[in-house]
């Protein structure tokens, strides 16, 4: 959790760049990505320095080479260290003619396979700052940012994120961190497990799981092997928008994930040979455009679910990337849940008969607000070829801790919040957050949650009822409302009751008659 100091010192920078005169936030976090791409990249190079000097070797790896660039500068002299103690104009004309080449074509040549991920994503970077003036104080503001820590780092970034989505564009690249947290926490990942989000965005799910492994299995990173799997091989994640694809990369870095396999890739339209059945959690938010032409997509997709529709597609697609055995955890769009077209209803068949449909969780309308008031659910399946479904553990979340207007504001403290908060909620705070009631129900699905009533906010409806409904799988459909009874009176009581209401009335105005006269 960032201090209120750090986020002042976040939102001067912000404010740095609005007043000089970038707008659009997607290209504000563009340029501090690649900002503090180069304050890390001195990091790792003072480190490598201290080694050798610690073991009085020569350095393994030099990431600005003892050389000079095409145009004739020493590498040395781009490194943020030096950078930031040059005049404004020096370091606009260094920053624009000499470091960014160096992040397009000369960094690749220059680090090894472990951060080749980063290099490749700044292979397109554009250096778009106008003004010296602005360029000075946005090294300023990022250099008194406290980095050090991974912890820190993270956060830093992620609530750099918010400001995208805060400022009401390009917010489809942001589900709410407290809605990443819930389904992480649902399906908690393991050290074993190989992730990927073929939706990544800004990696926010990947960096989740990575946060939860980190957190749950302090061990993981003592173990060679472990840790060699944790960094090269866990994490991947797809994404056809090249900026996102460098945000993504960075949020990784800065949380301490050294090669995550974040690529370019358009999921639905590419064929997926050498992905199927590679991966035994898939963790998304896709966007749901609405339909494509056949032609743009792969064919293997069609085959699963023939369908113009993306939200189909998608699922389509988890199903062909996940290994048996593999779980998966979508956020959908209801009109998967209940839509009656021939394709819907084949996959909702096909999730419940030949996969096991484990849970429905259905989210308050206003939660992706304010860029998108869709409601929206999750479904968690496990991807066997042989069915297995025997009951659906349905629930109905009605407040997420925040309010569900546009303004999206906490209802609690920050301890309170989230779907593993600090502190215990009451049973009135339950009401303002259920997340972390949903955690704990979860747990009991095979269990105590298959005997509570179809009128309490989270319970269990078999496969057979799930079926004879045509494979509806919207929670409203076997939800059941609890009527207050009406006592039934004979209509002699009621006159009778009338009656002595009128002569009580009677009565007193004869009184009032009587004080008044």
């Amino acid at each position: 959790m960032i201090t209120g100091p750090i986020k002042t010192q976040i939102d001067q920078l912000w404010n740095a760049f609005w007043t000089g005169g970038i707008a659009n936030p997607l290209e504000v976090i563009e340029q501090i990505t690649y900002l503090l791409f180069i304050r890390r990249l001195d990091d790792l190079h003072t480190l490598e320095e201290n080694k050798a000097t610690r073991l009085k070797k020569p350095m393994e790896r030099r990431i600005f080479a003892e050389a000079k660039d095409p145009k004739g500068r020493p590498y040395e002299d781009l490194r943020w260290s030096r950078l930031k103690h040059l005049a404004p104009s020096e370091m606009f004309v260094v920053m624009g003619e000499h470091v960014f080449p160096f992040l397009r074509s000369d960094l690749p040549r220059q680090l090894g396979s472990a951060d080749s991920t980063y290099a490749h994503h700044m292979k397109d970077a554009r250096f778009t700052i106008p003004t010296p003036a602005l360029l000075a104080k946005v090294v300023d503001l990022l250099d008194h940012l406290p980095m050090d820590d991974r912890d820190t780092k993270g956060d830093v970034y992620e609530y750099m994120l918010g400001k995208i989505a805060s400022a009401g564009q390009n917010g489809q690249f942001r589900t709410p961190r407290h809605i990443i947290q819930l389904i992480v926490e649902l399906t908690a990942p393991q050290p074993t497990d190989v992730i990927c989000d073929p939706a990544c965005g800004s990696a926010g799910f990947l960096v989740a799981a990575g946060e939860y492994l980190r957190e749950r299995h302090p061990t993981l990173l003592h173990n060679a092997a472990q840790r060699d799997h944790f960094h090269h091989r866990m994490f991947h994640g797809f994404d056809f928008d090249n900026t996102m694809l460098r945000i993504g990369s960075m949020n990784m870095l800065l949380h301490g994930v050294e090669g995550p396999d974040i690529r370019y890739r358009d999921s639905l339209a590419q064929d997926h040979a050498g992905e199927e059945e590679k991966y035994t959690l898939v963790l998304a938010n896709p966007p749901f455009a609405g339909s494509l032409d056949y032609e743009n997509t792969a064919k293997d997709l069609l085959q699963i679910v023939k369908t113009k529709k993306t939200e189909l597609l998608f699922l389509g697609l988890f199903l062909r990337l996940l290994k048996p055995g593999g779980r998966a955890a979508v956020v959908v769009p209801d009109g998967v849940l209940f839509g009656s077209s021939k394709a819907h209803r084949e996959l909702r068949r096909v999730l419940v008969e030949e996969q096991k449909l484990d849970a429905v969780v259905s989210l308050p309308g206003g939660v992706f607000k304010p860029y998108a008031g869709v409601s929206t659910a999750i479904l968690f399946f496990t991807k066997t070829n042989s069915g297995g479904t025997g009951h659906v553990w349905f629930y109905d979340i009605e407040a997420d801790g925040w309010s569900l207007d546009d303004k999206r504001t906490p209802l609690l403290s920050d301890d309170k919040l989230g779907a593993a908060p600090r502190i215990a909620l009451t049973d009135d705070e339950h009401g303002k957050n259920n997340l972390p009631d949903v955690v704990a129900r979860w747990s009991q699905r095979n269990g105590s949650e298959r005997e509570r009533p179809r009128t309490a906010q989270s319970f269990c409806v078999s496969k057979a009822d799930i079926a004879a409904q045509g494979y509806d799988l919207s929670l409203n459909r076997y939800k059941e409302v609890v009527q207050e009874a009406v006592a039934h009176r004979p209509p002699k009581v009621i006159l009778a009751e009338l009656w002595q209401l009128e002569e009580e009335i009677q009565r007193g105005m004869k009184e009032l008659e009587g004080m008044l006269g």
